[in-house]
């Protein structure tokens, strides 16, 4: 790859944001339980960029919403600096105050109805910003700040704007313009710039990279592709099937993949060339019916070729459960093959 990896903020003792066991059920037509996540831990630093990666229906972007409290869990809690969330109207309101979500669609997202002036405005006005902003600047002046600081300049002639007179990056831009009114401390970005162009999508990384350096920012990106996680995270947890299968420094799990399941999202993208390229056959399983042992058996590629079988682990990989991986920590993989091979080399 092009970029170097960010360096890794130090670690402090408790997380801004922390995910403990989360689980998230939803019911199906047929009346199965489909499970969207299974005991999933993340934690993100202040300051931190972390990187969820998986396929779709990898369950990312369920944990996304249960992050910010769109989603609350069926088991497991969500801790703000410490204290367990609060799905009460104030616990939810400090925590949006705090944390804020820049959603995939911008187009979808805007109000066609409303100026870039009022889109801004609204969570400004909610949260009562005015009245808490210790230089005592007005409604404008809020909307204004948080439009340059998102690189719409001179932010003024763009006030009385729709968004169909804006392009799809300046649609982006507005709504990242819309979290930052608020001085968050967290922006959870999901797919922030899937739909851009190359050039455009360059530009929006840069901005979630100097809203860190400048701010002080910690962001979330749920994203799939690698590429993207390689050039802007400091750490990455990779889902497959509402569990977290890798983890650990961007270095560590993109420079030394582990997991299959990693190793074959790698391996199909553009800039690698040390990892032969794997196809993986199939969908991910349905999640009311998540297969016995390691859930990725059905379309691991080295349990295919035997590797598991030469590793003595087959029949571990179909039947016996894996430990879910911790929030914080070194390198760690879900994987019966991977555990195999490091006690050999121990």
């Amino acid at each position: 790859m092009s970029a170097e990896p960010l360096p890794t903020p130090a670690a402090e003792t408790t997380p801004f944001l922390e995910a403990r066991g989360l689980e998230v059920e939803f019911l199906t037509r047929s009346g199965h339980a489909a499970r969207a996540l299974d005991g999933v831990h993340v934690s993100v630093q202040r300051g931190e960029i972390l990187a969820i990666v998986g396929e779709s229906g990898s369950g990312k972007t369920t944990l996304a919403r249960t992050l910010i409290g769109l989603q609350a869990p069926t088991a497991g809690e969500v801790l703000l600096e410490g204290a367990p969330l609060k799905y009460t109207h104030r616990g939810l309101r400090d925590l949006r105050s705090r944390v804020q979500m820049v959603l995939q669609d911008a187009a979808g997202s805007l109000n066609p109805r409303q100026t870039v002036y009022e889109s801004v405005a609204e969570g400004i006005r909610l949260h009562r910003c005015v009245a808490r902003d210790a230089e005592g600047r007005s409604e404008s002046e809020l909307v204004a700040a948080a439009l340059a600081e998102a690189g719409l300049r001179p932010p003024e002639r763009l006030f009385l704007r729709y968004p169909h007179e804006l392009s799809g990056g300046q649609k982006q831009r507005v709504l990242i313009a819309g979290a930052l009114a608020l001085r968050p401390e967290l922006i959870l970005a999901d797919e922030p710039v899937s739909s851009l162009d190359a050039s455009i999508r360059g530009e929006i990384l840069a901005l979630l990279l100097k809203l860190r350096s400048d701010l002080g920012m910690a962001v979330v990106v749920v994203t799939h592709d690698l590429g993207l996680a390689w050039n802007i995270a400091d750490r990455i947890a990779v889902m497959y099937l509402g569990r977290v299968v890798e983890c650990g420094s961007t270095e560590e799990v993109l420079g030394k993949p582990r997991h299959p399941y990693t190793k074959a999202l790698l391996s199909v993208v553009p800039e690698i060339d040390y990892l032969e390229p794997v196809v993986l056959t199939g969908e991910v399983p349905d999640p009311s019916r998540i297969p016995g042992g390691c859930r990725f058996h059905p379309r691991c590629p080295q349990l295919a070729n035997g590797e598991s079988a030469a590793a003595g682990v087959a029949e571990q990989c179909q039947s016996a459960a894996l430990e879910v991986l911790p929030a914080v920590g070194d390198h760690r993989v879900a994987c019966h093959l991977d555990a195999a091979r490091q006690t050999v080399t121990r």
